[in-house]
């Protein structure tokens, strides 16, 4: 028994020494990243953009179906979101796809303004670093307007001004719910789910977009049928 509890105290040990080491990693992949150039000016890089729409000229029900679809709990967690990652793994077992992320808005903006998009540890760790100095500096309002503005939605459209104008001829304030719930399923694979990509596959993410919303109570279930009729 002795023995058992000094493995188990050494494992712990250990355990406690890696995950110190991958997190100074981290803090230094990110420091390094703002030696390059500060928060402040990538963030001022997003908002002066001639055609950046700000949190309150988009449709409520755009912004709905974001958060249904990428961070349900985007209003009510920090920077990253234990139960979210736990949830996304879980589903993603059950269901044998991947369809769910665990990293929350923030993350998402970390990665978009901060890093590039190669998949590696490293980014993902500096990506925990900036989301905190993120949700310090910027309400969850100016972050998820950050999102959609710097997020690709396919076909060259790199904010959702230009993917509403691109895709509907439209400003994003004038999007229905069809349309809406389409361009929120884009950014999670844009090379799949771009509207004019795989007509098909966009269809088949708007849908579940859609459930998210009735999941949710954003939308009824009789909503979410007219758009699929």
């Amino acid at each position: 028994m002795k023995l058992l509890k000094k493995i188990v105290m050494i494992l712990f040990i250990i355990s406690i020494l890696v995950i110190s080491v991958l997190f100074m990693i981290g803090f230094n992949y990110y420091t390094n990243a703002l030696r390059e150039r500060p928060l402040l000016s990538r963030v001022e890089e997003i908002t002066k953009q001639e055609n950046f729409t700000p949190f309150d000229q988009l449709p409520q029900n755009y912004i709905h179906a974001v958060i249904a679809v990428e961070d349900h709990r985007y209003y009510h967690h920090g920077a990253i979101d234990p139960i979210g990652i736990a949830r996304a793994f879980y589903t993603n077992i059950r269901d044998g796809e991947f369809d769910e992320g665990g990293s929350t808005i923030t993350q998402q903006v970390a990665k978009n303004i901060v890093f590039n998009q190669d998949k590696n540890i490293l980014r993902k760790l500096g990506e925990i670093f900036a989301a905190y100095d993120l949700e310090k500096n910027y309400s969850k309002d100016e972050i998820f307007a950050l999102y959609v503005n710097s997020s690709y939605f396919g076909d060259g459209y790199y904010s959702i001004y230009e993917a509403s104008q691109g895709y509907y001829q439209k400003s994003p304030k004038d999007l229905t719910l069809s349309e809406a719930s389409m361009l929120a399923g884009v950014p999670n694979a844009p090379s799949v789910y771009a509207p004019t990509v795989n007509p098909d596959l966009a269809k088949k993410r708007q849908k579940h977009v859609l459930n998210k919303m009735v999941d949710y109570e954003y939308i009824t279930r009789e909503e979410a049928n007219a758009v699929l009729e």
